[in-house]
């Protein structure tokens, strides 16, 4: 009973609309500055930034707000909310850490497989691109800021949003759709739609649906959190490119010119239903049904439950 988890707190409604009311503000006007600007001038920006600041200066100024913004939603949550973070994140008596490393591992392990055998199919699309000091001080920077970045999009998401919406709407159906197409929503300003157009959300809301699938179905947070951070973490230290909103010393760096093609479609309607598979073998998924579209208990129901 994931979702019904925000009982554990004091979930009135107007604590749910401050925070995503804000957030919705900053994309929307993030949103608009982007869009009056041409793509060339947004290439050309990026491409001064990273000049005067250098990869990896650039990369910190991009993560730091999403680490400062996850401690203000966990303040938000146990001041405010007067909730938990073990319940926030989890329908468990403590948080799943074999979960987390369990999704990051086997992510992390089969994109390093993804990058090196298309690396090797298509060597020509790639420059190599290593440099061991550089390389050091992104994995530091990395390792140590992208997990914050991709905690508070699940915890926001899939986590503080889920939990919100569910217990309005009563059903899991309505915060499943809605958190899935928001995620989605989210990367319009990511100089990758710029380049490959919008049929790039495909994979931007896919990827949505699948990490609230399996928060649903594993009734916690635990492997959408491990499965995000290896996704943005083995992606920022494998490979780059000068179109993608992440730019970094990476061991490769992509040359090809960017085109929409079969890399969009594979993750959505291959990989992540193997990846659903797997875990719902290892972790004994059951009542689909239910889990992803039932009714949510209320309060007193979910109360007695929990006593």
């Amino acid at each position: 009973m994931y979702i019904e988890q925000a009982y554990k707190g004091k979930p009135e409604l107007w604590k749910y609309l401050i925070i995503p009311g804000l957030f919705l503000g900053y994309m929307a006007l993030n949103f608009v500055v982007m869009a009056f600007l041409p793509q060339g001038d947004i290439e050309e920006l990026m491409a001064q930034m990273i000049a005067e600041m250098g990869e990896i200066n650039f990369l910190i100024q991009m993560l730091l707000p999403f680490a400062v913004a996850l401690g203000l939603l966990f303040l938000w949550v146990k001041y405010i909310h007067k909730q938990s973070i073990t319940s926030l994140t989890t329908s468990r008596d403590r948080i799943d850490w074999g979960r987390i490393f369990f999704a990051f591992f086997l992510w992390g392990i089969l994109t390093t497989i993804f990058v090196f055998v298309d690396y090797k199919l298509e060597p020509e699309n790639y420059e190599w691109n290593f440099d061991m000091s550089l390389f050091l001080q992104l994995a530091a920077v990395a390792i140590l800021l992208i997990p914050l970045q991709t905690s508070f999009e699940e915890y926001f998401f899939r986590g503080y949003l889920i939990q919100g919406l569910g217990i309005y709407a009563g059903n899991r159906w309505i915060p499943l759709v809605i958190t899935s197409l928001f995620f989605g929503l989210l990367h319009l300003g990511n100089p990758e739609v710029g380049k490959l157009g919008y049929g790039i959300m495909i994979y931007y809301i896919g990827t949505g649906f699948f990490l609230g699938v399996i928060t649903l179905m594993d009734e916690g947070l635990e492997l959408a959190l491990g499965f995000h951070a290896a996704n943005n973490l083995f992606t920022a230290l494998l490979v780059t490119a000068n179109w993608t909103a992440f730019q970094t010393p990476s061991v490769l760096r992509e040359v090809s010119q960017p085109s929409l093609g079969y890399d969009v479609l594979v993750p959505v309607f291959v990989v992540f239903p193997l990846l659903i598979l797997i875990f719902s073998k290892r972790y004994r998924w059951t009542n689909w049904k239910e889990r992803l579209a039932g009714k949510v208990a209320g309060n007193e129901v979910a109360g007695a439950v929990s006593s």
